[in-house]
Formats: C-alpha cells, sequence, structure tokens
C-alpha cells in the first residue's frame, strides 16, 4: 500500500497552481503582448481561483446528493467441515477486493494456531467463536468488511456474534455430509468413525444448522463463482 504524504500532495497542489498561473500568463501576453497586463492577469486569477475553490468545496462539502457511506459488513460462512465454506470465502473475499472494498479472512484453518489451548468441545469452541467474533467486529467497526469461514457448529456462539457486529450476515452452506465426506482429503470423517479424534460436527455431535441464515447454499456441485456472486448481490442491497 503506497500513502501519500501530506507535504507531497501540498507541493503537487502548488506546483499545479503554478503550472495553470504560467499557463493564463504565457495565453495573455501572446494575445496582447503587454507584459505588465500578463502579469496582472495572472495575480488576479491566481487569488480569483483560490476563493472560488475555496467556497466550491465548503458548499460542496455540506451537500449529501450523490455521497453514500459505505457501511461494512461481517460475512459468517458457516458449515460442516469440507463443505466447502474456505474456498466460498476466498471468492467472496477477491470479489470484494476487484471493487476496491477493504477486506480481511478469517478462517478456521488460519486463526486457531493463534489460541493453540482451544479445545474442541461444545464448552471450548463456544469460546473460541466468540473470540472470533470479537475480532470480526472489531475489524468492522474500523471500516473493514470481513468474511469469516467456520464450522461455528453451535447457534449460542453465532448468535453471540450476531449481536456483536452491526452488520451481520450468516450464510448456510449446506453441503450434504455424505459429500463432504468424500471429498474430505484429511479423512477427519474416517477417523472419527473409527473414533481416533472426537467432537467432529455431523459425526459423534450435533451440528446446528442454523433457523434463519440470510443466505443458504448448497456447494455439492462446487459452483463457487456462481455462489459468490450471489453472497455479493446480497450484500450490495444494503451498500
Amino acid at each position: 500500500m503506497i500513502k501519500e504524504t501530506k507535504f507531497r500532495s501540498v507541493l503537487k497542489s502548488i506546483t499545479w497552481r503554478f503550472c495553470a498561473t504560467a499557463t493564463t500568463f504565457s495565453l495573455v501576453f501572446l494575445f496582447t503582448g503587454k507584459l505588465d497586463t500578463a502579469i496582472k492577469v495572472g495575480g488576479i486569477e491566481v487569488f480569483l481561483k483560490m476563493l472560488i475553490y475555496f467556497l466550491h468545496e465548503r458548499v460542496w462539502g455540506n451537500v449529501k446528493f450523490g455521497r453514500h457511506e459505505i457501511q461494512p459488513f461481517v460475512i459468517w460462512i458457516t458449515g460442516l467441515s469440507s463443505s466447502g465454506k474456505t474456498v466460498l470465502a476466498e471468492k467472496v473475499v477477491e470479489k470484494l477486493n476487484a471493487k476496491d472494498l477493504k477486506t480481511e479472512h478469517l478462517d478456521g484453518k488460519t486463526i486457531r494456531h493463534l489460541f493453540p489451548a482451544t479445545g474442541f468441545t461444545k464448552f471450548q469452541v463456544n469460546e473460541h467463536i466468540k473470540r472470533v467474533g470479537l475480532l470480526a467486529s472489531r475489524l468492522e467497526s474500523k471500516g473493514v468488511f470481513v468474511v469469516a469461514s467456520f464450522i461455528s457448529p453451535y447457534e449460542e456462539s453465532r448468535e453471540f456474534v450476531r449481536d456483536l457486529c452491526k452488520n451481520f450476515i450468516e450464510v448456510y452452506v449446506s453441503t450434504p455430509v455424505e459429500v463432504c465426506e468424500k471429498r474430505d482429503h484429511k479423512s477427519l470423517y474416517k477417523r472419527a468413525r473409527k473414533g481416533e479424534i472426537k467432537n467432529l460436527p455431523g459425526v459423534d455431535v450435533t451440528y446446528e444448522v442454523p433457523k434463519n441464515p440470510d443466505l443458504t447454499l448448497d456447494l455439492s456441485n462446487q459452483e463457487l463463482e456462481k455462489n459468490a456472486e450471489k453472497v455479493v448481490r446480497y450484500i450490495k442491497k444494503y451498500l
């Protein structure tokens, strides 16, 4: 990211003003042949244009027409393991970035290492999601769109996050567990069914299906472009 300093901005304004005045001076001298007239017109032009620009900006600064403040959203994508949450989130982030919207992607695979002591019991999962929700809400308050992709299997913690955020959209990825299990390259489902790992939603603990999600998407066919566009179109209704 490139940030322009105030000094650079002021210097650009001064050099532009100099070029504009020099142009006016040259044109007047070219048409009249009088140096003193060109100097006077150039001086008057500098003063008048600065005054007009100041008044122009003050007036438009108080006009609301055509000005719209974009409110950021927290897009919470929930669903079973291997349902397609992460790839959907990545595609949504890509589309939001293309619209020059500041966006942050929070994902279960990349966030959990920040809380290494967090386990997988219902209580621990809920506490983890609440912590992530707090982070998402803070980013939202700073004008950042947040796309969060977490299994987040329990209604309690999802509603907690909803209450924390000003603009919250819950996207339920409803891909059936049978499809999720077939595409599970980490063999989590297979290991859970053998009892090698515990607390996997959809196998030995219940995944609490969202009661009133804003969007429900089945990614069985991995139609990422189509489904990501659905999410973006939904957000645009409120922008």
